[in-house]
């Protein structure tokens, strides 16, 4: 079976899959594209014209959830509860783990005071109510690694650009989360999900954009 990955470098929802995909130890190809100027080929693969889509021998998919789910089952199931209805929970929660990513994404692009606050206001009850959700760990399920960590992941090694002085993570408020978080970090399949220059790239992005946060930064 050919596994071939199209990415976007700084794309949260790719590093998803790629930390899937080098946990189980998959071998894959991977193509990366510029969103900006997406090539012919990619927009007749993708019906949503985003990444990531994974090219299995012919077929194709796309969204990371399915996408993960996919890889996980062709290699084992081991990531996924056996119990249907904690399978379920988790995918909602996966599901949650996708606002956040788009919360904070729209955080740190946020160009003035007032967007920033609101969407900081929004992480910060989102991930109080994680916080509540975690029980004694390691990872989110306990003591089985599932597709819920390699959701959450990549919003842990967003949010820790700039050596973490953007980060909206406080021990303090949120223990479990923030040692959940150094946890997951510290994995190599996580550490490896992004591109050598990937903070490179995504600060870029930020002062593209006029990033109120980068601005304080700065300041």
């Amino acid at each position: 079976m050919s596994l071939h990955l199209i990415s976007f470098k700084t794309c949260p929802f790719v590093q998803r899959a790629v930390i899937t995909l080098k946990h189980k130890k998959i071998d894959f190809d991977i193509t990366y594209i510029d969103l900006a100027d997406p090539p012919d080929w990619f927009l007749e693969l993708s019906p949503l014209a985003k990444v990531p889509v994974l090219k299995v021998d012919d077929e194709v998919l796309f969204e990371s959830a399915v996408i993960n789910e996919c890889l996980d089952e062709i290699t084992g199931g081991e990531l996924q509860p056996k119990d249907a209805l904690a399978r379920a929970k988790n995918r909602a929660w996966i599901e949650f783990a996708s606002d956040m990513l788009g919360n904070l994404y729209m955080m740190k692009m946020s160009k003035d005071a007032e967007r920033y606050q609101k969407y900081r206001d929004l992480l910060t009850s989102q991930l109080a109510r994680v916080e509540n959700r975690l029980g004694d760990g390691p990872w989110f399920n306990g003591e089985q690694f599932t597709l819920a960590d390699t959701a959450f992941a990549p919003l842990f090694r967003q949010n820790s650009v700039a050596d973490g002085k953007l980060s909206i993570l406080d021990p303090a408020a949120t223990p479990k989360l923030n040692a959940w978080a150094e946890r997951l970090l510290a994995l190599p399949e996580v550490r490896d999900s992004v591109v050598d220059e990937f903070e490179d790239l995504y600060l870029a992005v930020m002062e593209k954009n006029g990033s109120y946060s980068l601005q304080q930064l700065a300041a």
